[in-house]
């Protein structure tokens, strides 16, 4: 599976794990239902991975994605962005047909 953590994310979780005292935790992707275009991403700092899951390494983060999710996050892009309504992360999925105008969800 093909999933690109820029450096500017990677640092920015570092600094939410650290906050969170979840140091030495990785990064869950999450796909649920919901939504206004289907499906709804979810990032969750998580001990370990779970039985089913991908395990990744991306810029000193480990990334934990269900085996079965894996075809609908290949080749995507995590980022983080400050702009006027502030800062967060941005996903870049290019599996995604459709997307909401908020950019949580996809279809």
């Amino acid at each position: 599976m093909e999933l690109n953590l820029t450096e500017v994310a990677a640092t920015e979780l570092h600094k939410a794990m650290k906050e969170m005292n979840k140091e030495g935790e990785g990064l869950k992707i999450l796909v649920q239902p919901g939504g206004c275009a289907g499906f709804q991403y979810g990032l969750v700092f998580q001990k370990g991975p779970e039985e089913g899951d991908e395990v990744l390494e991306r810029n000193g983060v480990r990334i934990f994605v269900r085996a079965e999710m894996a075809p609908l996050l290949d080749g995507m892009t995590i980022d983080y962005v400050n702009n006027l309504m502030g800062g967060g992360f941005k996903i870049d999925n290019p599996n995604a047909t459709s997307t909401c105008g908020c950019g949580q969800s996809f279809g």
